[in-house]
């Protein structure tokens, strides 16, 4: 369960602030969230994140108050409970695949890096079509190829929320298609949220939720 009350949000130096009274999100639902640009749709999900805090309100996932804890305990909370797919990957370019796949298992010491995990991770990338790149660099892929291992790496920890930034947003129709219903299957699966910013109406129908930021706060 995600509950976000008397949210007041703004980047310092900016005109961009970001009110409501309260959203929620479900536990094992798929959520939608759409709008135009510039309306504060990945605002939210860093909100949620705890890599955002708010200047008033509150953000409770999972039963913990995410902007109560410190900057250590929000890293630790997200890494642990939270696989977020960014917009713009976020890989390092000096690490090959398969270890910007594991690198929050090498950053955290709240997370073991095993051989189970090796595993999971050659079979998450199996899965999402590119075991054959876990020696590349990042450079060397295309962007597609590049989301997709940013899909891999917020998979990787099993998580009970998954925050998406159009993560199809770099795919072609026949590959956007497959990776929604991976990210569909496992929140069936196991039980998890999943909440996906986007512009892709054609994705639209397989949310169970959808949430209209032009109709949710007051923008100024």
């Amino acid at each position: 369960m995600i509950t976000l009350k008397n949210i007041s949000f703004q980047y310092q130096n900016s005109d961009f602030h970001l009110e409501f009274s309260e959203l929620a999100f479900q536990s094992g639902s798929k959520t939608a969230v759409i709008g135009p640009s510039g309306f504060g749709k990945t605002t939210l999900l860093n909100l949620i994140s705890g890599i955002y805090t708010p200047q008033k309100g509150s953000v409770a996932v999972n039963g913990k108050i995410v902007n109560r804890m410190s900057d250590s305990e929000r890293r630790t909370f997200r890494l642990t409970n939270i696989g977020f797919i960014f917009q713009d990957f976020k890989l390092l370019d000096y690490l090959r695949v398969v270890d910007n796949i594991l690198l929050s298992f090498r950053i955290n010491k709240a997370m073991t890096l095993n051989k189970s995990i090796r595993m999971r991770a050659e079979e998450i990338a199996s899965l999402l079509g590119i075991e054959d790149k876990l020696n590349k660099y990042p450079n060397k892929l295309s962007q597609g190829e590049r989301q997709r291992v940013a899909i891999c790496r917020a998979l990787l920890n099993d998580p009970s929320i998954i925050l998406a930034d159009e993560p199809t947003g770099n795919l072609d129709p026949e590959n956007k298609h497959k990776i929604m219903h991976i990210l569909f299957d496992y929140v069936k699966d196991r039980g998890s949220s999943l909440i996906t910013v986007t512009h892709d109406h054609e994705l639209l129908q397989g949310f169970d939720h959808i949430v209209d930021f032009k109709e949710l706060y007051t923008y100024s």
